[in-house]
């Protein structure tokens, strides 16, 4: 990680998560309101559940920004700059590409727009998971009763299914860093995992760094003293610091292991700056002899 300087690109990361966080709400909120409708709470869960991950002072700089820019444009322009958000928002996810392509010790091959193209995939992906996830927390409960009460299975099958929900969406955090991990850099030949090492190393470090800095600003929040109305700003960039960190620790984490396989020999591994299995060790091939060339051979 101090090599590929990765501490570093995490506050790269966290600047262009500053400029893609406020379209990406906008996106996330009016496909909400697009697909779910207005009225079914998913968009104040969204908001809820922020709340809870992120610090305080970094939640309420968030609520009110973006009160401000829904009170300050109706709902049509939001629906029409839908197109313009998600390439602001995709800004981060080309960030991220650059970042893990550091890690994995790998050039840019892709043209520019292949780029973009995988950075607005990703974002789109991103954002399906994310409401995902948050309809089995509105709903879920509503959910599972309706199937048991369609099917017969009664009240236990509810009781599971509230219980099940919560591990759903935690693979859904999986599942995104997964997506990330496997399309964002320039890797080839590479095969598809669910779980890898990264991908859980570093949902639980961004979970855990998360609550972690907002317990820790609720005893000693001392930004706003030393920054003045600048203290929200700092700490929203010191969260988003940490969310770019876990995700490049995580990819360095599967970047290490896959440098490993491959000199212990294991034959589908990627050595550092290889974009394919092996690429570096293809055989030589056999060169032309002249017609009249003699082999000789000496035997002691």
């Amino acid at each position: 990680m101090n090599n590929d300087h990765m501490f570093g690109r995490a506050a790269e990361l966290s600047y262009y998560f500053l400029l893609a966080l406020f379209p990406l709400l906008i996106f996330l909120t009016s496909v909400i309101g697009i697909v779910l409708g207005s009225g079914t709470g998913t968009r104040h869960a969204l908001f809820g559940y922020l709340a809870r991950i992120m610090p305080p002072s970094a939640f309420q700089l968030l609520d009110a920004t973006m009160l401000e820019v829904t009170q300050s444009s109706g709902g049509g322009k939001l629906s029409f700059g839908l197109l313009a958000a998600l390439w602001a928002a995709s800004n981060g996810m080309s960030a991220i590409t650059d970042s893990l392509n550091a890690a994995y010790d790998l050039e840019e091959s892709r043209p520019w727009w292949k780029q973009r193209l995988v950075a607005i995939t990703l974002t789109i992906a991103l954002s399906v998971l994310i409401i995902g996830a948050l309809v089995l927390v509105v709903a879920g409960g509503n959910i599972g009763e309706g199937v048991a009460n369609h099917y017969g299975f009664g009240s236990a099958f509810a009781i599971a299914w509230k219980i099940i929900q919560w591990p759903a969406i935690f693979a859904s955090l999986i599942l995104a860093f997964a997506l990330i991990y496997y399309f964002a850099p320039d890797l080839r030949d590479q095969a598809w995992q669910w779980l890898t090492p990264g991908a859980a190393i570093g949902v639980a470090l961004w979970l855990l760094v998360s609550f972690g800095f907002r317990v820790y600003l609720q005893f000693f929040d001392s930004y706003s003293k030393t920054y003045g109305s600048l203290g929200a700003v700092i700490i929203l960039m010191l969260w988003l610091y940490f969310t770019g960190a876990a995700v490049l620790i995580g990819g360095e984490i599967n970047s290490e292991i896959e440098n490993a396989a491959a000199e212990q020999g294991a034959p589908d591994a990627k050595q550092r700056g290889e974009k394919a299995p092996n690429e570096s060790a293809q055989p030589a091939l056999p060169q032309k002899r002249s017609p009249g060339a003699e082999v000789s051979t000496t035997s002691r």
